[in-house]
């Protein structure tokens, strides 16, 4: 039997089914509904030792549990993890960088070729007998020929669509908390100054106090007219109902959206916008990419226990230590 096999691991709410397995095969599993402090029974709160969630984990559940040490967040985006808190505490806090970069990069530059070409429309023309009924699709007022883009949040992720929009013949600005060393593409010390001089936008900006509603009217009007705007980042970062607003006036030409404030809630204004192409937060999701984000989640807590170390520990926690 494994040496970790005793060891009690919380999950809570829906975890991908390969996570699950793992965790089964490599600990003692604990289920509950959902990650609320409200649902720890006193035999949960002696037992366990680590939680495996892409549902998040607040400062009551943390709190909740006396004996944690780790939370493994299945995710890149650790927003719904109070990290700050569990740092406070000494619970260490792991994502899955790397293992969705490429994958959740492709699928920016095809919502970007979606929003821009209309291919979804021209496809479902196609397929309800319009181009026999009423001829050729018709021709796009936007191409990317010309363009310029700019990325808000130049980590793995951005990083890997400049190189991207770079093969696309696309020079690349970009706008961060601070220059990213190593990167040669022009940065801007505001948000606003990037959408003034480019005019296509795509934010993989992470969700937190700092960004939330970053993308605002004041952004998109700088953006323009001719501005498409993408957003692979999350859904908070961006202000839906100014965004909608732009979309309907004209203030930019189109938009690209994987990402929501409330998820899987899409806004009524934006499912009616034309100009909008919109994805269910399927940057990541194909079977390759989430069975490795699955590995490396559960590789996290059995470093932990075997080895006192994390993979992949998220900065603030990343000088918590085992048995701190």
């Amino acid at each position: 039997m494994s040496k970790t096999k005793s060891i009690a691991i919380l999950v809570p709410g829906n975890l991908n089914d390969h996570a699950v397995k793992r965790v089964e095969a490599e600990f003692e599993i604990v289920r509950i509904e959902r990650p609320s402090a409200s649902l720890v029974t006193p035999e949960i709160a002696a037992r366990v030792r680590g939680i495996a969630s892409m549902a998040g984990a607040d400062a009551g559940l943390i709190d909740a549990l006396p004996k944690l040490e780790i939370i493994a967040n299945y995710g890149v985006g650790y927003d719904a993890v109070d990290a700050r808190h569990a740092s406070t505490k000494k619970v260490m806090v792991t994502n899955t960088p790397d293992v969705l970069t490429e994958e959740v990069a492709d699928t920016a530059l095809g919502l970007l070729l979606n929003t821009v070409r209309e291919l979804p429309a021209a496809e479902n023309w196609l397929r309800q007998g319009r181009w026999v009924k009423d001829g050729n699709y018709p021709l796009t007022g936007l191409t990317l020929r010309g363009r310029r883009a700019g990325i808000f949040g130049m980590g793995r992720i951005g990083l890997a669509i400049a190189r991207r929009l770079e093969a696309f013949g696309l020079p690349v600005e970009y706008h961060n908390r601070s220059k990213v060393e190593g990167v040669s593409y022009p940065y801007h010390p505001t948000l606003e100054s990037l959408a003034e001089s480019v005019d296509t936008l795509i934010s993989v900006a992470p969700g937190t106090p700092s960004t939330a509603k970053a993308v605002n009217a004041e952004i998109l009007g700088a953006l323009g007219s001719n501005g498409v705007f993408v957003n692979i980042g999350r859904g908070s970062t961006v202000d839906e109902e100014a965004l909608a607003k732009a979309l309907r006036d004209g203030t930019i030409a189109a938009a690209g959206l994987d990402v929501f404030a409330d998820e899987p809630r899409v806004p009524q204004s934006l499912l009616e916008a034309p100009n909008a192409s919109l994805l269910p937060h399927v940057g990541s999701a194909s079977v390759h990419t989430r069975r490795a984000m699955a590995d490396l989640c559960v590789d996290n807590l059995v470093s932990w226990f075997t080895e006192k170390k994390a993979v992949t520990p998220v900065p603030e926690t990343a000088k918590v230590t085992a048995g701190a």
